[in-house]
């Protein structure tokens, strides 16, 4: 295949996180939500380099006189960071226009310099109590390893100066405390302005105070920050349980090595090459200029201290049609399939459904798999609850869920503390399936019940993410569920058959293909032949080669991708059948939807994987068809939808990457009109 054909990766998701600087910049969004969408951007960008730039930099040390990568590491190396630097010049000058918005808006954001008597005071007094005991600064003299600087941290380096020059000038860092303090002190309002600092200034503010056992009377403090190599190098002594090597493997990584290194353009280049110098920073590790605040990722809960017209209008979790009202959500299952689609429905059904199991006496197991859970879960507590009820609850936790892995150990631990059954697995086969499975006494028999989705159990995250998630009690589904767990409880790995079930690593990959061979022989047959993808990422090159072919045979292809799409559509002679849009707005698209139009007999399917060889060939994945003809239509609506967006849907493509998609109908906006759609469904219900 051309090379033309395949755009990288990396380049790819470079293109996708544009799209959130986008939302950045669209005056449409309200002002603080631009503010956070920087902070979307930030943190979206530090995982990148933490990960993906991270393992390219180790290829790049490795000989390869064979040729066997694709692309050369330092070439591709290069392109990211002036893609970068691009970038971040574009963002600098994004933040610049909303603080002039934001003070049209009469919210002011103060450095140590701008404030007055009062506020010094105030941020003074705020110091005194709060900040202080959070700091340790680390004299720059007695740094003795270049592990000094943890990942995800900033830090200010301090010059500290004599005016008389009677003292040679000495340096120090302070850690910037945001795991513990906001980063952002509001400050008390003036008449109708409203004032707000960040933490860094108010160190800054403060930092005689904090030196007051020095005789220096001048200090300058310029940000550096640090982002490490975010890789777990897993011990593969089998004496130890996985627990014990990913907690060992999990401090590893706060000494990873340095991928990329921050610092303010301001600091004077002396004081640069020591910092630089006592930290092990080479040319290498992408050093770049910045502004004066680093860490954008704070951003993302930046303070509305404005009018409610600054963020997005509330948008309630809606009632479910076949659920509200209903006494036992098991009960109004066995009636019918249901599906819940996210944020638009209420994720408490679930933690009412494990509520009701746990409590119901013909209720005899519980079984689940938890892949990011949040800080304070009531679905971990529900599933306790359970445990104390006596019945029999077993959990896979995913310890590799990556940068979730600490709190996952922490609630493993938690769990069995209760009497909660865990399996771990084991290491290189991740679970990433979205499965909960109820074990009902009913008539003498064992009733199964069980929801398969596309996205994870975690109330906080089902509030900005748009995952479908199907609950069934049909046997020939279920059953096949209960097969899925039993994989967990073996030791070992064998391929099983499913009927139903579109699991990895035995079957996702295989059943993509056939899927897409059985449109392009109706096609080929002169049949009307399409497909519809809805994905977070399409990469896998086979596939991609396979989706070609079917758009040559004539097949309609449409794909809706968020993330990465290393896909060309619109190549004359090979794609020109095939559409690619990317939806970025208020929510995070995360479902994954196939449909197959099957000569005339739609097959729709959710899963979730995506596209992508570590989805498709090294995790354990569940995708299931839908068989309900009334969820089909909706499935099918919630796609035209998205397909018609004229307001936050991007043309995927070469040429025209991040152009948004228009026309000359009225504005469209998929998420506002799938919100509605599923509020006038309960109405009308």
């Amino acid at each position: 295949m051309k090379k033309k054909q395949i755009i990288n990766r990396e380049i790819s998701w470079l293109s996708f996180n544009e799209r959130v600087l986008q939302e950045a910049a669209d005056e449409r969004v309200p002002l603080i939500e631009r503010m956070r969408f920087l902070g979307i951007f930030s943190n979206n960008l530090d995982e990148f380099f933490r990960v993906r730039v991270a393992t390219w930099r180790r290829l790049s040390d490795i000989p390869d006189p064979e040729n066997t990568l694709k692309e050369s590491p330092s070439e591709l190396l290069s392109k990211i960071n002036k893609i970068d630097y691009t970038y971040q010049k574009r963002f600098l000058e994004i933040y610049d226009h909303i603080l002039k918005e934001l003070e049209r808006e009469n919210i002011f954001l103060l450095n140590e310099n701008q404030l007055s008597d009062d506020q010094g005071g105030f941020v003074r007094e705020y110091f005194r109590e709060n900040v202080r005991s959070n700091l340790f600064p680390i004299m720059m003299k007695n740094i003795k390893r270049s592990t000094s600087l943890k990942d995800k941290s900033i830090y200010l380096a301090v010059r500290l100066r004599k005016k008389d020059k009677s003292l040679k000038d000495d340096h120090a860092l302070i850690k910037v405390p945001t795991s513990v303090l906001s980063r952002f002190l509001i400050l008390p309002k003036k008449e109708d302005r409203n004032f707000i600092i960040l933490l860094d200034d108010v160190i800054r503010y403060n930092l005689a105070d904090i030196f007051s056992v020095f005789d220096y009377d001048e200090f300058d403090a310029y940000t550096i920050k640090v982002t490490r190599d975010a890789e777990l190098e897993i011990d593969n002594d089998v004496s130890k349980s996985l627990m014990e090597r990913m907690s060992e493997s999990i401090k590893q990584r706060k000494k990873g090595r340095p991928v990329r290194f921050v610092y303010d353009g301001d600091i004077p280049e002396p004081m640069l090459k020591m910092v630089t110098g006592k930290l092990k920073i080479s040319s290498k590790d992408n050093t770049m200029k910045g502004g004066r605040y680093h860490n954008f990722k704070d951003f993302m809960a930046f303070p509305n201290v404005g009018g409610p017209h600054l963020e997005y209008s509330p948008a309630p979790q809606l009632p479910h049609r076949h659920l509200s009202g209903s006494k036992s959500i098991l009960a109004a299952i066995r009636q019918r399939d249901i599906m819940i689609n996210f944020p638009y429905q209420s994720f408490q059904y679930f933690i009412d459904l494990l509520r009701e199991a746990s409590i119901d006496p013909a209720v005899k197991s519980i079984k689940m798999t938890l892949y990011r859970v949040a800080r304070t879960s009531k679905v971990v507590n529900a599933l306790i609850n359970a445990a104390r009820n006596g019945k029999d609850v077993t959990v896979y936790l995913e310890l590799q869920a990556r940068f979730d892995e600490q709190a996952n150990i922490y609630w493993s631990e938690k769990l069995q503390e209760e009497g909660v059954s865990i399996i771990h697995g084991t290491a290189g086969l991740k679970v990433h399936s979205k499965l909960i499975l109820i074990k009902r006494k009913e008539h003498g028999d064992n009733k199964l019940y069980a929801n398969i989705g596309t996205g994870n159990f975690n109330e906080v995250t089902s509030k900005i993410y748009g995952d479908v998630h199907l609950l069934t009690a049909n046997p020939t589904i279920t059953e096949e569920v209960e097969q899925v767990f039993s994989l967990f409880e073996r030791s070992y790995l064998t391929p099983v058959a499913f009927r139903h079930l579109i699991v990895s690593p035995f079957k996702t990959r295989r059943f993509i293909m056939q899927m897409l061979n059985q449109e392009i022989a109706n096609a080929r047959a002169g049949k009307k032949a399409e497909v519809i993808m809805k994905l977070n990422s399409l990469v896998d090159a086979t596939i991609v080669k396979k989706i070609y072919a079917a758009s040559e045979a004539g097949v309609k292809i449409r794909l809706i991708v968020r993330g990465i799409c290393v896909l060309v559509p619109g190549i004359k002679g090979l794609s020109e059948n095939i559409e690619a849009i990317s939806i970025v707005d208020r929510y995070l698209e995360h479902a994954r939807i196939f449909v197959f139009h099957n000569n005339g007999d739609p097959m729709y399917y959710i899963s979730s994987a995506d596209l992508m060889a570590r989805n498709l060939d090294h995790r354990i994945e569940v995708g299931v068809p839908v068989y309900d003809e009334s969820l089909k239509t909706e499935l099918q609506t919630i796609l035209d939808i998205q397909w018609k967006d004229n307001v936050k849907a991007r043309l995927l493509g070469k040429n025209n990457l991040n152009r948004y998609q228009t026309n000359d109908e009225l504005p469209f906006r998929s998420q506002s009109e799938t919100y509605n759609y599923f509020k006038n469904q309960f109405y009308k219900h």
